[in-house]
């Protein structure tokens, strides 16, 4: 069996949630799986130094418009949510509580985090919200309580935000095939090339 493609993401990333629309698609035309892992881009950008688009001067009103024109071409919902970026913690931690247990249904729940925050404006750093999303899913909430306070849940978040800064991985999405890095939504089209040829 071909390895999974990893998919990089934080829930606050705009450009990673129009790539959590389409990855799973291209991976599946290849007969691959995609491992979903959210990560922390707060922490990765304490060692890289960047900060989110948006608040760039002259890139950051290009990087709006493009959100807004790239959402409209793949006809995916978007709004800049009213508080951007937001921390996710709490997101990242009830997703890998639900993950260990279920992986496709953390993967519906990641993309119901994403529309809820990217069309429904919802505060998915507030805990109760991704809760609430979690649970319409049907997860369990006491277990999910329970998550949110588990060191050991604390200590798997941090593991993983290392262990993709140790793969290089510094923004969101970024998306490695076999050992093939790709940064970037814009950057998907060339995943699928990769995976159908091989590489060039």
């Amino acid at each position: 069996m071909p390895s999974p493609v990893e998919f990089y993401f934080d829930f606050s990333s705009p450009y990673g949630y129009l790539a959590a629309h389409r990855i799973d698609d291209i991976a599946a035309r290849h007969g691959r799986t995609v491992n979903w892992r959210p990560i922390l881009l707060g922490a990765v950008f304490k060692t890289t130094g960047q900060q989110p688009l948006t608040a760039i001067p002259l890139k950051g009103a290009y990087s709006k418009h493009d959100l807004y024109r790239s959402a409209r071409l793949h006809g995916i919902p978007f709004e800049i949510p009213s508080r951007f970026p937001l921390a996710t913690t709490g997101a990242c931690r009830v997703f890998y509580h639900v993950s260990d247990r279920d992986p496709a249904l953390a993967r519906q729940l990641a993309l119901a985090i994403f529309q809820g925050y990217f069309s429904g404006d919802r505060d998915i750093s507030n805990p109760d919200v991704v809760a609430d999303i979690a649970v319409n899913l049907g997860v369990d909430r006491d277990g999910l309580n329970c998550a949110l306070n588990d060191p050991a849940l604390k200590d798997r978040l941090r593991s993983e935000v290392e262990s993709a800064m140790a793969r290089g991985v510094f923004g969101s999405p970024y998306v490695i095939v076999d050992d093939e890095a790709f940064w970037g939504a814009d950057r998907l089209d060339h995943v699928e090339r990769w995976l159908a040829t091989g590489g060039w």
